[in-house]
């Protein structure tokens, strides 16, 4: 293990003005259901407007019941003093809001084929490709964060882009 890196290297200023909703687990497990969506949503061959509804109507409702279920399971879970509705929301929807932020780039390369900037196949493929592509930041910040030397970067960054790659090679099985 090297050195933690400097707080002023460009990738962990870069992760630093994404988070609190971009870079945490919810994140993560969000970029992961959206890449899902749009593998099986485009397969079949429907148009990115589909595809790009499909994406916000699902990741809205499993935002929703990630809201519900974390305040549901931190009413009254704070040691120190009774945690109430309001707050227990509130600390739910800050610790979920990386489910919604990790929709936001592939939505937006789907409205550019919904909108015709790029054909609809293409942005099928940059939406699904770009889940990919931020899994793998996502893994090589993790790495560099704790210090790690490049090798492991980036296998961590490999890795956690697998799951990405993994709809990738999936939905080029099922088309």
């Amino acid at each position: 293990m090297t050195s933690v890196p400097s707080a002023d290297h460009p990738m962990l200023r870069t992760h630093r003005a994404l988070r609190p909703g971009f870079g945490t687990e919810a994140a993560v497990y969000g970029t992961i259901l959206v890449s899902g969506l749009i593998a099986v949503s485009s397969a079949h061959g429907e148009t990115s407007a589909v595809v790009l509804v499909t994406v916000a109507v699902t990741v809205l409702v499993f935002w929703a019941a990630h809201v519900y279920s974390g305040a549901v399971a931190r009413l009254g879970a704070d040691d120190e003093a009774q945690v109430g509705v309001r707050v227990a929301v509130a600390r739910s929807v800050r610790h979920s809001l990386g489910m919604l932020s990790s929709a936001a780039v592939p939505a937006l390369v789907l409205l550019a084929g919904t909108t015709r900037l790029i054909p609809d196949d293409v942005a099928n493929e940059l939406a699904l490709w770009s889940g990919t592509a931020i899994l793998a930041f996502l893994g090589y910040v993790a790495f560099l964060r704790r210090g790690s030397g490049m090798i492991v970067r980036i296998a961590g960054s490999v890795v956690t882009a697998s799951f990405g790659a993994v709809f990738v090679v999936l939905k080029a099985v099922v088309h």
